[in-house]
Order: C-alpha cells, then structure tokens, then sequence
C-alpha cells in the first residue's frame, strides 16, 4: 500500500482527552488553570489580520533574543519550535545514525518511544527502581547510546532527581542528551547551565505548562551552537506562526506573572498532596504541576471511572508501573476541593 513497515506497525501517541463537556473538571492534561499573562491578551488584541498575508520571521529573532537574555546566553544558543515535541522529534532526526541507539527512562513521557518507531532506530526504555528513582549508572548501559531523553522533573511521576545523578548521566552518554524541562517551573531547580556548559547537552522547555499558553503550541531548546546549528538545518521552513512569536515574546517579558501563577500551584499541590495522604493515598513527593498518586487498594482504574462519572477528568495509564496510580493536574483550589470531595464520597 506504500506505507513504511515502521509506520503500519506504529502504536502512536495517546493524548490526554480533550473533551467539550459543559462543567467538567479538567484535571488531566496539565494545563495551566490560570490566564497567560495579560500582556499577552494585549498584544493578542493588537495583532492586524492584514500582517497575516505575509511569512512569519523563519529564525524566530526576536523571540529568540527574549528567550536568551531570559537564560543570560547567546540567541544563537536557541532554537524555537512548534511545541517543545516538535524539537524533539527533530532530535532524532538530527542526532542519530541510523543504526544509533535512542533512550529513556522507564515509565516516563510516553511520546519517547513513539518518536523512536518513527525514526525506525533501535530504542531501550531504562527501567526506574521500585520507587521510580535513577538506576545506578553502572547498570545503565549508556555507552551505545546516540540520544538520551530525560525528563526533570519526570513525568507521570512528578519526581525531581538530584543534580550529581543528572550531570553523570550527560558526562557518560556518548551522544546527546535532551533535558525535557517541560515542568521545571513548578520544581526547584534547572539544569539550563548544563546545555551553557557541556557540548552534548540540550535543555528544553514548553510554554503549554506554567506560561499557561498549551494552545499555542510554543517551545524552545537551548543548547551548544553546534547542536542548535543542527536543529535549524532540518527545521521547517517557517515552524512557528507569526502569532505564537509575537505572544510568546510578552510571555517571556511578564516573569513575575509566570511565577506568581506557578506558586499558587505549587502551594495548591501542597494542599492536595497532604489531603490525599490523609485518605490513605500513597502521594509521590512532586515537583510538577501534577501529583501521581495511588488509592488505598491500588485499584486506580476504577476510582478513574468513577471520577470521570462524576464529570472529574484525571489521567490513567494502564500497565505494570503505572496501572495502580492516577496522575492528577493541579487545578484551581475550587476544582481541587471539589476532587477530594468526591474522593470523600
């Protein structure tokens, strides 16, 4: 039929629901509960249809130029895409061979695998301890490794891992290692100065979570020039819209609104974090805007249902690691009182 062998067999990427169900509790996807910053609404409000006739900028310069003032580096240390999927989708196209070797940890962002059987490249998920923790790195194999994905903080589990673990791990991988901070302003810490000082090393980041702008589909890597010089040669030729570039810059420019939005989740996910405890569940220690939890009795899959009945939406993934927990966003303190009450019941 024309179609690639790898691509038939693909099992592709599973997404959150995206449901239009009027008054549902949408705490399954990590969205942001609270506004972009009205900077944004403003510029949004100021764009002219007319100026959409024309190309947006291909290099994205002046977003660029606020992401690296924002970091203390050199625009050309950045690249901007489509979404932080779409750099590292461009990843594996950029730095692996074909008989190279990409991997991750296991259970982490469930897209990995997926971009590894589009690639068709030998791929290995590294299985976390028991307690969803780094292996040692004598166990982990990396030396045949191409691109290694790391999420920090980690997702579903929400877990932080400690910055001796994560800088011998981008010392010992031969290839290139991707920092995903997707989550990293909701933990306490970032591992941007590592892609500022080691050659094989990129960090990047999304707008989707605590710049509260998911629809845009905005993201941003930074890194060596070298690898970010890659990433531009194999990039399309005009990946981010001449909207997402402009409300991005206001994004970045409103700082204190970001954190300010991004404390009251974390001091919400304190809140709920310790009313679950008190049910019973078993609450991974979370440096995210999300919990991963696991009900009295592990039956995660029913108390699902159950919520989802009651028009409360969290996230499931059925399997051996994962299949006992739910991952839960932190919404508003209102949607977060009305999940625990229906626990409650």
């Amino acid at each position: 039929m024309g179609i690639r062998a790898s691509v038939s067999k693909l099992q592709p990427y599973t997404p959150g629901e995206q449901p239009r169900v009027p008054g549902l509790i949408k705490l399954n996807t990590n969205e942001n509960p609270y506004p972009p910053s009205p900077r944004v609404a403003e510029a949004l409000r100021q764009i002219a249809a007319e100026g959409l006739r024309l190309y947006p900028d291909p290099l994205a310069a002046d977003l660029r130029a606020e992401i690296a003032h924002l970091h203390g580096c050199a625009p050309e240390n950045v690249f901007a895409g489509n979404g932080s999927d779409e750099i590292l989708a461009l990843c594996t196209r950029a730095f692996v061979e074909p008989q190279g070797e990409i991997a991750w940890f296991d259970p982490s962002y469930s897209l990995y695998p997926v971009l590894a059987a589009i690639a068709d490249t030998p791929a290995r998920a590294i299985p976390l301890t028991n307690e969803f923790r780094l292996p040692p790195i004598e166990v982990m194999g990396l030396r045949s490794v191409s691109l290694m994905f790391v999420t920090v903080p980690n997702a579903p589990t929400g877990l932080a891992y400690p910055r001796p673990e994560i800088e011998a791990i981008c010392r010992a991988v031969p290839g290139v290692v991707v920092l995903d901070e997707a989550y990293v302003d909701f933990a306490p810490e970032s591992f941007a100065d590592l892609a500022l000082r080691l050659p094989n090393v990129l960090v990047t980041r999304s707008f989707s979570k605590s710049y509260s702008l998911a629809g845009l589909r905005l993201g941003y890597a930074i890194g060596p020039r070298p690898l970010i010089e890659a990433l531009f040669k194999i990039k399309d030729s005009y990946n981010i819209d001449a909207i997402a570039q402009r409300l991005g810059i206001e994004a970045v420019r409103d700082q204190a609104w970001m954190r300010a939005n991004a404390d009251r989740i974390i001091a919400t996910r304190g809140r709920v974090a310790d009313a679950l405890a008190a049910l019973g569940w078993k609450v991974l220690p979370s440096a995210a805007n999300f919990l991963f939890a696991r009900p009295p009795g592990g039956d995660a899959a029913g108390i699902f249902a159950k919520l989802r009945a009651r028009n409360i939406l969290v996230r499931h993934f059925p399997g051996p690691r994962t299949g006992e927990y739910l991952r839960i966003t932190i919404g508003t303190d209102e949607q977060m009182d009305a999940l625990l009450a229906a626990l409650r019941a």
